[in-house]
């Protein structure tokens, strides 16, 4: 059994996604592979805080969205610094909020639950994406309000086309490349041994992706092309 060393072995794996993306079943999935080689563990589910009155007070406005996600992060620092792997699945729709906690905690991996909408509509059994398309459901994160998709997470997994197990393998990997486990720990966690992969460590920002949202989608247009535009619209004109 590890030993642990407090403010060394702790770090938080932050589960970003829509709902519906799987981010729940991710994080309860790592958590059970990393307790059992002796880590200590914490699954912050937003779904079961929101029971414990966490996110009492709070609506779904911007702010208070972004109020929720920082009350989140506040516990997972806590946690961390104290040696806990601490696992947060958390919808957590601004980049604003994500990108503080990543400073305020240190050692973070985000990770996307990613899947497309259309995906996402089929799984929900509660209706709440048909209920937001109609008009019924206000501020629904995708829909009538936006998720701002991760610019660079550590790792991006598919979950409307990989299966659970493929997923978190993936994860673990990435865990084991940035130092936060070890080869001996993951080669327990998937059954067979593992070893760590050359990473660069180099944070590369990329260019800006769309805000996701049904109602309304915000695009980036290049700038290449518009100035290309630009000049065929002058010769034109010139004509």
């Amino acid at each position: 059994m590890a030993t642990i060393q407090i403010g060394k072995d702790g770090f938080t794996i932050w589960v970003t996604g829509m709902s519906g993306s799987g981010k729940s079943t991710l994080a309860a999935q790592l958590g059970q592979r990393i307790r059992a080689v002796g880590r200590a563990v914490e699954v912050l589910d937003s779904d079961d805080l929101e029971k414990h009155n966490l996110s009492v007070g709070l609506d779904a406005s911007k702010e208070d969205r972004q109020a929720d996600v920082r009350r989140l992060g506040y516990i997972a620092r806590l946690l961390s610094r104290n040696g806990v792997v601490t696992i947060v699945a958390a919808t957590s729709p601004h980049r604003e909020s994500r990108d503080q906690n990543r400073k305020e905690i240190g050692r973070f991996v985000e990770v996307f639950a990613d899947a497309p909408v259309e995906t996402l509509i089929a799984r929900d059994s509660r209706g709440n994406y048909k209920k937001a398309l109609s008009g019924e459901l206000q501020n629904f994160v995708g829909i009538t309000a936006p998720y701002e998709p991760p610019h660079n997470p550590e790792i991006s997994v598919k979950t409307h086309s990989e299966k659970v197990d493929a997923s978190v393998q993936q994860i673990l990997q990435v865990l084991l490349d940035l130092g936060y486990l070890k080869p001996a720990e993951v080669s327990v966690m998937i059954g067979q041994k593992a070893r760590r992969r050359p990473i660069d460590r180099k944070r590369r920002s990329r260019p800006a992706r769309a805000i996701r949202t049904v109602a309304k989608r915000v695009q980036v247009k290049p700038v290449r092309k518009a100035h290309r535009a630009a000049k065929s619209s002058a010769r034109r004109a010139k004509r």
